[in-house]
């Protein structure tokens, strides 16, 4: 098992802002913050790919060339233990718990559903804020009605596979894509433990290009620029009177991209804010 490379990135608190554009935009998965008593932000980012990391370490001194960073490599089995002391149940909506597989049976659910997700260190766990925002947007939805069993969804950039799964448990069938083949090894794994079939939710690699027919909710849980590029394809896959639900991006980016969905007949979004992070909703 190959070493992981944590980057604890320390950056002044002016230029936080900076930061997580930065990280938004090469990262598909979250990361650590700290605030520190200096009001420094300390970021810890965990990386499996060398070549990647040298890339992201460019982008990054390309926009804060004075940024601190500290690297150091990290076995895996450290890291996947780590999960196990420091991974806390998520409560999401009204609806949803995330719970780790070594937590079933033992977390109490109080009426939730519970979504159990195996940690990676690339993929979604209910943690980053993006996750639970576009989560949240579904049990705001299904609690509304907009979203009910019998329905069918996609989860465009499924990631761990953790809102796709959400739907399932709503009574819902679906696909789920990803670009990334090690996200769809994830997913599978995820739907195992789960017991979700692949009849009720199939995923395989690819993007909006990929994806045939339409969907009475359309998810996707990537970022700013891609939400803009994809545009045409994301509202070409949704039912007219479907739902349509975008996170991934700052709250600053919200306005550019709802503009550009928009221009394209769609109607103002409903939004949701979690601090720096928003999700749009059209439905």
């Amino acid at each position: 098992m190959s070493d992981l490379v944590r980057l604890e990135i320390r950056v002044p608190e002016q230029m936080q802002d900076m930061a997580t554009l930065v990280m938004v935009q090469q990262l598909n998965y979250g990361w650590e913050e700290e605030n520190l008593p200096t009001g420094d932000i300390l970021y810890r980012v965990h990386i499996e790919n060398p070549a990647f990391c040298e890339e992201f370490m460019a982008a990054l001194h390309s926009s804060l060339p004075e940024v601190d960073v500290v690297r150091k490599d990290v076995p895996n089995q450290d890291w996947m233990q780590a999960w196990r002391e420091f991974f806390t149940p998520v409560e999401i909506g009204e609806h949803f718990k995330v719970i780790a597989p070594w937590m079933r049976g033992k977390e109490p659910l109080e009426g939730r559903t519970p979504i159990v997700i195996e940690p990676k260190t690339a993929f979604g766990t209910g943690h980053h804020p993006t996750t639970a925002l576009c989560l949240s947007a579904v049990s705001k939805l299904a609690s509304e009605g907009r979203i009910h069993e019998g329905q069918t969804f996609l989860d465009l950039g499924t990631g761990s596979g953790i809102l796709g799964i959400g739907c399932v448990k709503l009574g819902l069938t679906g696909v789920g894509v990803d670009i990334d083949m090690l996200a769809i090894e994830n997913t599978e794994e995820n739907k195992v433990l789960n017991d979700v079939s692949s009849d009720a939710f199939e995923v395989y690699q690819g993007s909006a290009d990929a994806v045939c027919g339409d969907f009475d909710v359309v998810l996707a849980n990537i970022l700013a620029r891609p939400l803009m590029e994809m545009a045409v394809e994301i509202i070409k896959l949704v039912k007219p009177g479907g739902c349509l639900v975008l996170s991934g991006l700052l709250a600053i980016q919200a306005d550019q991209v709802e503009a550009v969905y928009r221009e394209l007949g769609l109607p103002e979004a409903r939004r949701i804010i979690e601090g720096e992070w928003a999700a749009l909703i059209w439905e």
